[in-house]
């Protein structure tokens, strides 16, 4: 296996930032593997990445056995368990990621914690659940994520406000974006008028790849012409693209100078939901169609040993066809596909499958605690 294709893409200036986490990659030394040998430089989760990795931590064997039972035998609540039980793990991950982040001056090494999907909608709660976590964690290298939402708007702008790192997630349409870099540039300029020093400030925009391709292409089959089957699986690239070409607009002129000669950065693009879904699909195509330098790349660790093995890098291919990009989605609407409405899907979506996650979690969190006063004798 040669992991060449994952260095060039640090040679294009895009970071790898592994999409997972769970203690056993903490306790197991996996996590620092990846770093020494597969050149990842920081961490994403989510609700469902969490679901996944508390599965089954009643188990005596399980590396969060010994917290669930302290933690029952404490009495403390369930919602106050799992975000003990969660922050353990991104604390965790920051100290492993340390050195990267020093070594970048911030700009990597950096790991994300989602704030409770239940109140996606809830601007003030966003914000004071994005403060409580970072208190909690209490480390410079966490990234708090908040949903790209209309309400979350206001909660991202609050919280780059106070000196908060967040990584804004689930965007998926341009205008959303855009509104997005708004919100960003917006709370840079109230931190700098409260005296906050904005080098410390750094932010990721979440993009959303593959669900795109997922919900047209499903759309592009029940239509089933030659029309429809030649733009199957282009969409979620071009959508990506046309991200980017905002995001070089965005970031020039007059008030972003200000900005950055008083230390600020650049919000970067993060490209997330890498992984295809599509077995007919090349599997690194998430990853070798979207270098651009000042992006990040999240992925799943299948899609990262992908890339390793077989992705071919051929220079930047995000900054370019953007042409192209408005062609796929010309031809999509004279197919009756309009962008904007699937986007809006796909969001609501998003945030729905987030808190249905987290509802598993909290489900399965209980069960535990609930077993482990039982057997405590409480």
């Amino acid at each position: 296996m040669s992991d060449d294709a994952l260095a060039e893409l640090s040679d294009h200036g895009v970071s790898i930032w592994l999409d997972d986490i769970s203690r056993h990659r903490l306790v197991s030394g996996n996590l620092q593997e990846l770093i020494d040998a597969k050149h990842v430089v920081g961490v994403t989760s989510n609700p469902s990445i969490f679901q996944k990795a508390l599965e089954g931590s009643a188990d005596g064997n399980s590396p969060y056995a010994d917290q669930v039972h302290d933690l029952a035998i404490r009495g403390v609540s369930l919602e106050e368990s799992v975000r003990l039980l969660t922050c353990y793990d991104i604390r965790e991950a920051c100290d492993v990621l340390r050195p990267v982040f020093d070594a970048t001056h911030g700009q990597d090494g950096r790991v994300s914690i989602e704030v409770d999907p239940r109140v996606a909608h809830d601007p003030d709660k966003t914000t004071a659940e994005a403060s409580s976590l970072w208190w909690l964690v209490d480390r410079p290298n966490v990234m708090i994520k908040i949903p790209a939402t209309e309400q979350g708007l206001e909660s991202i702008t609050a919280s780059i406000a106070v000196g908060i790192s967040v990584n804004v997630t689930l965007i998926f349409s341009i205008d959303r974006y855009k509104k997005v870099m708004e919100a960003y540039l917006a709370g840079l300029e109230q931190a700098r008028e409260k005296g906050i020093d904005l080098s410390t400030i750094r932010s990721v925009a979440s993009f959303f790849v593959s669900r795109v391709d997922t919900e047209i292409d499903k759309r592009l089959d029940k239509l089933g012409s030659d029309e429809a089957r030649a733009v199957r699986g282009k969409a979620g690239i071009a959508n990506a693209r046309l991200a980017y070409e905002a995001f070089e607009s965005v970031f020039i002129g007059d008030r972003w100078d200000s900005l950055a000669a008083d230390g600020a950065h650049p919000q970067r693009p993060l490209w997330a939901s890498t992984g295809v879904k599509d077995p007919s699909y090349d599997d690194t195509m998430y990853v070798t169609q979207l270098v651009a330098p000042h992006t990040v790349n999240t992925m799943p660790e299948a899609t990262l040993n992908a890339v390793a093995d077989h992705g071919v890098i051929s220079g930047n291919t995000a900054n370019t066809g953007y042409h192209e990009a408005r062609a796929v989605f010309a031809q999509l609407a004279e197919l009756g596909i309009e962008i904007d409405e699937v986007t809006e899907l796909l969001e609501v979506e998003g945030v729905q499958k987030f808190m249905d996650s987290w509802a598993v979690l909290l489900e399965g969190v209980q069960q535990q605690l609930e077993a482990g006063a039982k057997k405590a004798g409480k």
